[in-house]
C-alpha cells in the first residue's frame, strides 16, 4: 500500500485551518500528480472540496498541468 503523503496532509490542514489562498499557493507548485491526488482525496473524504470550490477547480488543473507532456526539456 502506497503511504501517505506529507505535503497532501499539510495542504489539507491549510484548508482545514482557513488558510485557502495558502493551500492554493501550495497545490500551484505541488510536487506530483500522486500528492495532488491524494490532497484531493483526503478533502473529499472531509468535504471539503464542496465547501471550497477554488480549490477544487485548482486541483482539477494541477493535475492537468502536471500530466501533460512536456514541450521541452531543460537544457
Amino acid at each position: 500500500m502506497a503511504r501517505q503523503s506529507v505535503w497532501a496532509s499539510k495542504v489539507a490542514a491549510l484548508i482545514k485551518g482557513g488558510n485557502s489562498q495558502a493551500a492554493l499557493a501550495q497545490i500551484r507548485v505541488a510536487p506530483t500528480v500522486r500528492d495532488v491526488q491524494q490532497l484531493r482525496l483526503l478533502l473529499a473524504e472531509s468535504n471539503l472540496l464542496a465547501r471550497h470550490p477554488l480549490v477544487d477547480a485548482a486541483t482539477d488543473d494541477q493535475i492537468a498541468a502536471l500530466s501533460a507532456p512536456r514541450l521541452h526539456r531543460a537544457p
